[in-house]
């Protein structure tokens, strides 16, 4: 089973600049290529893949005046935004044919500097890893303290740095996880969870008393 585990990010000043660019041209790739999709199916034309869209909108663009500053991101950050996009097609086809659960899911839509939440995912290619001090190490920015709240089940392929609406940075890693090492060992006795609660509910007595009901 994959579970998401997320961690806040404390990144200096000077290294926020580098993630940043990141989200801009992680974005840029994601428009030219819904851009690039939209016109091909409005003409009739066959869906363009991944693959040619990132040879024109990766390598080549990154020849051009127009887009030679994609050099400031990891490849690896914009080839995941086009597989990003892959996933998001599939799941709006696979809504409409009715093979996909659950309420209906929009096609992909343009992303926007404003957005209040950016994202870019850095895979295994751009040779992120977590440090021996762990920290997270990103490239173009180095090392990123990161505050663990526990440790990752295994080994992660990925990971996606969030900056959220109030200007927090996060990590998000997807991983594969066994259900039954997340049990709670048998102990042969009953138990209780604590959840927090100091009342049930309040009742009121003869005399107009009130008493709680519960812990």
């Amino acid at each position: 089973m994959q579970l998401r585990y997320s961690f806040r990010l404390h990144p200096t000043a000077g290294q926020r600049r580098s993630p940043a660019r990141a989200f801009g041209c992680a974005r840029v790739v994601w428009n030219d290529a819904l851009r690039i999709r939209q016109d091909a199916h409005a003409v009739g034309l066959p869906f363009p893949k991944s693959a040619d869209l990132s040879k024109s909108l990766i390598t080549q663009a990154k020849k051009t005046p127009e887009r030679e500053w994609l050099s400031g991101a990891p490849v690896g950050v914009l080839q995941q935004s086009l597989r990003d996009q892959d996933q998001a097609w599939r799941n709006f086809f696979d809504s409409i044919k009715g093979r996909r659960p659950g309420p209906k899911v929009e096609p992909p839509r343009f992303k926007s500097k404003r957005d209040n939440r950016q994202a870019a995912r850095y895979t295994r290619s751009d040779r992120w890893s977590i440090t021996d001090a762990d920290r997270l190490r990103l490239p173009k920015v180095g090392d990123v303290k990161v505050t663990w709240s526990r440790r990752l089940p295994s080994e992660p392929s990925s990971v996606t740095v969030v900056k959220d609406p109030a200007g927090r940075y996060w990590a998000s890693f997807v991983v594969e996880t066994d259900p039954a090492a997340d049990l709670l060992p048998e102990t042969g006795a009953d138990c209780g969870i604590d959840l927090g609660l100091t009342h049930f509910a309040i009742t009121r007595g003869a005399g107009g008393s009130t008493r709680p009901c519960g812990p």
